[in-house]
């Protein structure tokens, strides 16, 4: 079995019933390896073992549009010491927050609009490649 060596993105994904699924790049070939976690509260036990126990390289949690905003600054509050990537908590209206390592120490938060989401989500190869439809001739 070959070992994974891309750095991780923990997600978190609405239920299918509820809200339209955002179509995440699970692809090998992808720059981050995406593990889905089934809601915010294992999300959060993930990110702890992950990075605690395990010593696998988390680069970004991305909550979407599972948790309200005091559980994401709850987690940005509880985070652990040595995690340092991105989180980024989608909003229902298509906007975001994104918590990242500030210069020399703590964190700075962004306000993103949709259109800064989708840039973001492009920029880290997060979102799975659309398919071409060809015509026939």
């Amino acid at each position: 079995m070959k070992r994974d060596g891309r750095r991780i993105t923990l997600v978190t994904r609405p239920s299918l019933a509820s809200q339209q699924e955002r179509e995440w790049n699970y692809h090998a070939t992808g720059s981050s390896r995406i593990i889905a976690a089934g809601s915010f509260t294992v999300l959060r036990y993930a990110l702890d073992a992950a990075v605690r126990e395990m010593a696998h390289d988390v680069e970004r949690l991305i909550i979407d549009r599972t948790a309200t905003p005091a559980q994401y600054l709850d987690l940005l509050a509880t985070l652990p010491e040595e995690f340092v990537g991105d989180v980024l908590f989608i909003r229902v209206d298509g906007g975001a927050f994104l918590s990242a390592a500030g210069r020399g120490a703590g964190r700075v938060m962004y306000n993103l609009m949709p259109a800064d989401l989708n840039f973001y989500l492009e920029t880290h190869d997060l979102l799975a490649p659309a398919v071409e439809l060809r015509q026939s001739a």
